[in-house]
């Protein structure tokens, strides 16, 4: 590989910023790179570079390398600002590398299988109907993300938690600070020790006096000498912030996009056909892809990436967004197609690290997606589209508020 070769125009930021009226696409920045290279080099917001993998094929082949970390705490890993794991302050097994990530992750697998998961589907059902009942029978217009996309996530993960969803507005704000890309480091860091003291607490009273829930659960781990009280709460920090913030967002911005496309919003509004729904469930996933911070990594050890040697110690971003917008992968992929195949998007990212809750999601968003349309059929913006405050702000993409009327 020479260094002709090489990517070579002037290095550009990251995160970028969408287009202006085109909220539910990536930046345009990504798709030129996209269209130039499959890899790129990039600045973050502390000053240091990375490399951007922008395409599809390549980035499965980062996320399924060994010789590619996760750890956070490695040289050269490209936090850009945001949290990094350190003494005292465990994020979870997310940042870690196998076998301790394996490790952590078996502990919790059991209640995100797909057969639990499944076994939940009728409470989760009941969840969605007793909120649309109450939504109906109160004020029109509301905030669909007020009462309808948040609450949904966040009891189904309280309860799977077994964490009082009278908490509920304590746990949400310290989330958005924490998903924040406005609010500086050092009061995140604060907003995710108030949430793993608050375990810490929750874990010490379920040792006295375990329930049937996850976080029980991890106290028998705990007794047994596997895992730290510490280490349990910030593996329930993850847990419950991944748990809500990244489904409400689905369900808000996925309405959005439909509402926008109301040809797609007709084919899930007049089905009863399950396969239907989850088809869209995996579309709607691949077109909005809200996670746009993208998945970072370093290498361990020179690797070649899509033709690029990419040296030991230096950081890798997969933006997922723009691969689940690969022309390669995906025909005609800025098309919202709700009968596509899109079952191999990597919005749950790839390989060992892909997402833990993603059979928890699927089910929540495929009753979600398959009850409100159908129920409330009139439904409709009550704002004008460009006066809707989208998270440009945030890691994790979606609206501060939806209005809605029917």
């Amino acid at each position: 590989m020479t260094s002709a070769s090489v990517h070579q125009v002037p290095m550009p930021e990251f995160p970028m910023s969408r287009a202006e009226g085109c909220p539910f696409d990536p930046p345009p920045g990504l798709r030129d790179l996209q269209q130039e290279a499959p890899l790129a080099r990039v600045r973050l917001i502390d000053g240091s570079t990375a490399w951007l993998v922008t395409r599809y094929e390549e980035q499965r082949a980062v996320l399924a390398d060994k010789r590619v970390s996760a750890d956070a705490g490695k040289p050269g890993y490209p936090s850009g600002g945001q949290i990094r794991q350190g003494s005292g302050n465990p994020i979870g097994f997310i940042l870690m590398d196998d076998p301790e990530h394996a490790r952590l992750r078996r502990m919790v697998t059991a209640p995100f299988m797909i057969k639990r998961v499944e076994a939940m589907r009728p409470a989760i059902q009941r969840i969605v109907d007793d909120l649309l009942d109450t939504m109906l029978a109160g004020p029109n217009p509301v905030d669909l993300v007020e009462v309808f996309a948040l609450p949904v996530p966040s009891l189904v993960i309280c309860e799977l938690l077994g964490v009082p969803y009278a908490d509920h507005g304590f746990f949400q704000r310290s989330s958005r600070s924490l998903v924040s890309r406005t609010v500086p480091p050092a009061e995140r860091m604060a907003s995710f020790q108030g949430l793993h003291d608050y375990l810490d607490d929750l874990l010490a009273e379920k040792t006295a006096r375990p329930g049937d829930d996850l976080l029980s659960t991890l106290t028998e781990r705990v007794k047994a000498g596997e895992l730290t009280r510490s280490d349990a709460a910030g593996i329930g920090v993850l847990l419950l912030i991944a748990g809500h913030e990244t489904t409400a967002n689905m369900i808000a911005l996925g309405t959005l996009a439909l509402l926008e496309n109301p040809d797609q919003l007709a084919l899930l509004r007049d089905t009863d056909d399950p396969a239907v729904v989850a088809g869209a469930v995996e579309e709607l996933l691949r077109y909005l892809n809200i996670t746009h911070n993208g998945r970072r990594r370093v290498a361990l050890e020179d690797i070649e990436i899509g033709g690029q040697v990419i040296r030991a110690g230096e950081g890798l971003i997969v933006a997922n967004d723009i691969g689940n917008r690969d022309p390669a992968m995906f025909a005609d992929p800025d098309r919202l197609d709700v009968t596509r195949d899109a079952r191999r998007h990597v919005a749950f990212g790839f390989g060992v690290h892909q997402c833990l809750g993603q059979p928890l999601a699927r089910v929540e968003l495929q009753v979600v997606y398959g009850t409100l349309y159908r129920r409330v059929p009139t439904l409709a913006l009550a704002a004008d589209r460009d006066s809707i405050p989208f998270k440009h702000d945030a890691a994790v993409y979606g609206v501060h508020e939806l209005p809605v009327r029917w």
